[in-house]
């Protein structure tokens, strides 16, 4: 294949991915040091006054609380002394991209199907490239592009040492958190505790 037909197929790829994509993709970065036995996971969140009273805040408390759950953490009752506490931040910020990309334009469009006239017929079932390569025009797209971030941390509610650190970074063209912060929260814990120091991708598709 010629190296401008490459071009133009790989351009037309980026450009068809990067605008159907239905998956959040997160950089995960932990830093921890989990007890191999901890037999009481009680635990409680420990908010700021502003979070306590910030339903957006409550609302990605949930999400974090399902996932403990999930790994066989409890939250503290108040006839329960808990040995944890949780806490977590998170925000958005953007800039603007300028992206130029190629795109192939017929330079014989319709009704000028057949091409030169002194090339001679060709129909649709032939060489679309019979006459040599097509025009090729640059073309610029102009999008905001969304940082989010996810900090949480675990640590032992007796002296607040710090078992588990977790930060969470993810960029789209979606500017709601709400609607990422789900799967932000699922990369968080999906290999609870993990390798500590060791950034990784998760990969999760929207639903």
């Amino acid at each position: 294949m010629k190296a401008w037909l490459i071009a133009i197929v790989m351009g037309a790829i980026s450009i068809l991915v990067s605008g159907c994509a239905t998956t959040v993709q997160s950089n995960v970065t932990t830093f921890h040091e989990w007890p191999a036995s901890l037999p009481d996971k009680h635990y409680v969140f420990e908010r700021t006054r502003e979070q306590n009273n910030n339903l957006e805040y409550l609302n990605y408390e949930n999400l974090v609380r399902e996932q403990l759950n999930r790994l066989g953490f409890a939250e503290a009752s108040p006839s329960t002394k808990p040995t944890l506490k949780v806490s977590l931040g998170y925000s958005i910020d953007s800039r603007d991209v300028r992206e130029v990309y190629p795109v192939a334009v017929n330079p014989y469009p319709y009704p000028y199907w057949y091409g030169p006239a002194w090339r001679g017929y060709y129909g649709p079932f032939y060489d679309p490239f019979w006459y040599g390569p097509p025009m090729v025009e640059q073309r610029v797209a102009q999008y905001r592009l969304y940082t989010r971030h996810l900090r949480i941390v675990i640590a032992r509610m007796a002296d607040g040492r710090q078992l588990y650190e977790t930060t969470v970074v993810s960029e789209g063209t979606n500017g709601s958190l709400a609607a990422v912060m789900p799967y932000m929260v699922r990369a968080a814990f999906a290999d609870f505790p993990g390798k500590s120091g060791v950034p990784h991708r998760v990969e999760l598709k929207m639903q």
